[in-house]
């Protein structure tokens, strides 16, 4: 078998006549192993990227709350100004007081009878069931295997014959 490097990080492998089928494998685990730890390495590298965008666009998100917040303050602080040129100021601020208890309240019992509408998420708790059991059985099963006694004889390796085949 003969291995050269072709660019960074790659490597092709020839195989000739005599290479063991354990060294195949072996080569085989090393190169899918690399290419998880680099798919894995590729996903990080997105996540943050995207990460990084979305915290950026939260922070925008923020600031819009936060100026949303003070045009209300203001904008109730002129209504209170304007309606004190028709009554005294004390109930001008009042009424705008009232107006917006009364907008709270709206507010509150609408979310409240959203919530009540809101469920658990039943597909995930029932296939999270599924895997508990399935891990007992995985378990009790792994429990019986360790159980039985280990055979002298050596295991025999089944490879399928096909036309291609060199072994």
């Amino acid at each position: 078998m003969t291995t050269s490097l072709h660019g960074p990080g790659t490597r092709r492998t020839t195989v000739s006549g005599n290479t063991s089928l354990g060294r195949l494998v072996s080569d085989t685990t090393a190169d899918l192993q690399k290419l998880m730890r680099q798919e894995v390495a590729l996903a990080k590298a997105e996540i943050r990227q995207e990460a990084m965008k979305a915290g950026k666009a939260a922070g925008l998100f923020g600031g819009a709350g936060f100026a949303g917040y003070m045009v209300m303050v203001i904008g109730s602080l002129t209504a209170i100004f304007a309606l004190a040129h028709v009554v005294d100021i004390a109930w001008a601020a009042l009424i705008i007081t009232g107006i917006w208890a009364v907008a709270g309240a709206v507010m509150a019992a609408l979310g409240r009878q959203r919530m009540r509408r809101v469920s658990p998420p039943h597909r995930t708790v029932e296939t999270l069931k599924e895997d508990a059991q399935l891990m007992r059985r995985s378990a009790s099963h792994a429990k019986a295997i360790a159980v039985e006694p280990i055979s002298s004889e050596p295991a025999e390796l089944v490879v399928p014959h096909t036309e291609h085949s060199r072994w």
